[in-house]
């Protein structure tokens, strides 16, 4: 299992996280997802004892990262978003020489340089010089790197990055693959592949963690507070939410970007259970607000993912 409490990262005054904390169960196959710059690959980094934290702490099956980072790292494997190859080299000979910098036992090093390039379907280019591999192919190298010396764990940053569609549902499929038997946390920014690999999902922003369930869990918690778009004529925004804001019901408030011209956007969140249309309605009606749009906003994941990373 993976424990993380409080993690806290910082460079000079910039705070890329902010004290976040989540666990990963042994089997669990999980996204962790966020716009660029939200903090995740730093977060990876930690997590494989590449960098240290500023605070907090994280734990790996028993072990802290700090206090024992090779007893961590030999429970992981790490495939970073900028896939570190020796593209002179062959493809056997490469991955021979990070399973010895693995501490493979010289007397498993065929055997395991070979179930590695089978679980990545990479046997028939083990002569293969990288440099002429395609991108695709390359990440199998990457990934066969990665499981060279069986890890419990896989650690995988932007692993589908620069691919094209069908090298994409490739890797995606082989990384479903390697998670039958594996606890594998998937770092990306693309919502579609979390939704097509992981079984749970961590989306962070700005160096928080803002969600944490599996697709249906947070569509079912975005579901149960009621959205409401409302567009009003010649109101300021300032007068427009504090008169909303004092609806029975009405939790929060957020003045949006209106594309017609003397026109104010507000967004209405309710209380779970709280159907607060009518009573939007009426105080429009008591105000002499000419309203142009009353609806109701409904999110699926790719909304509530927009909704938990964009700027408030």
């Amino acid at each position: 299992m993976i424990e993380v409490r409080d993690l806290s990262k910082s460079y000079d005054d910039f705070e890329a996280l902010k004290g976040i904390s989540f666990t990963v169960q042994p089997g669990e196959i999980v996204g962790f997802l966020g716009p660029n710059g939200a903090g995740k690959t730093t977060t990876m980094k930690i997590l494989t004892s590449y960098m240290p934290q500023s605070s907090g702490t994280v734990t790996v099956n028993g072990h802290d990262i700090n206090d024992a980072p090779l007893e961590v790292r030999k429970l992981m494997g790490y495939l970073p978003e900028a896939n570190p190859l020796y593209t002179d080299m062959l493809v056997y000979d490469y991955l021979r020489h990070v399973a010895t910098v693995r501490g493979v036992p010289k007397d498993a090093l065929k055997g395991r340089i070979k179930a590695a390039c089978e679980m990545c379907g990479i046997l028939p280019r083990v002569g293969q010089r990288i440099g002429t591999l395609s991108k695709g192919f390359k990440q199998r190298v990457g990934l066969a790197a990665a499981l060279i010396h069986d890890p419990e764990i896989l650690i995988l940053d932007e692993p589908t990055s620069g691919l094209d569609p069908n090298q994409i549902v490739e890797i995606r499929n082989l990384i479903k693959r390697l998670g039958e038997n594996r606890t594998i946390i998937l770092s990306t920014h693309n919502l579609p592949e979390v939704m097509a690999t992981c079984n749970r999902m961590l989306i962070v922003h700005n160096g928080k963690l803002v969600a944490d369930g599996t697709a249906a869990e947070l569509e079912k918690r975005e579901s149960a507070s009621q959205r409401l778009r409302v567009l009003v004529k010649d109101v300021p925004g300032d007068a427009a939410q504090a008169a909303l804001a004092g609806i029975a019901g009405v939790r929060e408030v957020h003045e949006r970007p209106a594309a017609e011209a003397a026109a104010t956007r507000l967004e209405v969140v309710a209380d779970e259970g709280a159907d607060v249309r009518a009573d939007v309605y009426r105080l429009a009606v008591e105000q002499g607000w000419e309203l142009l749009g009353l609806e109701r906003e409904v999110l699926d994941l790719e909304g509530l993912f927009r909704k938990l990373t964009r700027e408030i």
